[in-house]
């Protein structure tokens, strides 16, 4: 089946993703919501994926509180990073805090180093963003978030 996996560019990133982006909400066994997966059930969803071609996994930091990151980091670990296009979101509230929350550099900042935590790697491929009122996306897109850089690629949801 493998073999019959189409990939396409990502955009002018120069990246090569499979056409179907598996998507991870569900993963973190978050009791919140019916139908969410454990990290055994995840890791399958993953392994198979894998079996039939997929490398672009998407996720999110406030996906199961953050959990969905965690349990596919575990399983990233035991894996060749190198194989695989991560995507993760920020924007949303995180904790308590105030600040943690849109697009500030404070919350952006913050948000990367937690979700490279989580995912135990150095870099996501693709950060995306929703838009956020009274936020300037310049200084995003030109990739000011980081130094040294800890994203490849920027994106948002407009």
């Amino acid at each position: 089946m493998a073999d019959k996996t189409e990939y396409r560019f990502l955009g002018g990133s120069g990246l090569k993703v499979s056409n179907i982006c598996l998507g991870t909400l569900t993963f973190g066994n978050w009791a919140l919501f019916p139908g969410q997966c454990d990290e055994a059930a995840s890791h399958a969803i993953l392994d198979r994926y894998v079996e039939l071609g997929g490398n672009f996994i998407d996720t999110a930091d406030i996906y199961a509180e953050g959990r969905s990151e965690e349990t596919i980091g575990t399983w990233l670990e035991k894996q060749q990073r190198e194989k695989f296009v991560v995507a993760t979101k920020v924007r949303f509230n995180t904790s308590k805090d105030i600040n943690s929350v849109g697009l500030s550099r404070h919350h952006i900042m913050q948000s990367i180093d937690d979700s490279l935590r989580r995912l135990r790697t150095a870099y996501v491929d693709l950060y995306q963003h929703a838009q956020t009122a009274g936020v300037h996306l310049w200084p995003l897109a030109r990739g000011d978030h980081s130094s040294p850089p800890k994203t490849e690629h920027g994106g948002a949801d407009v």
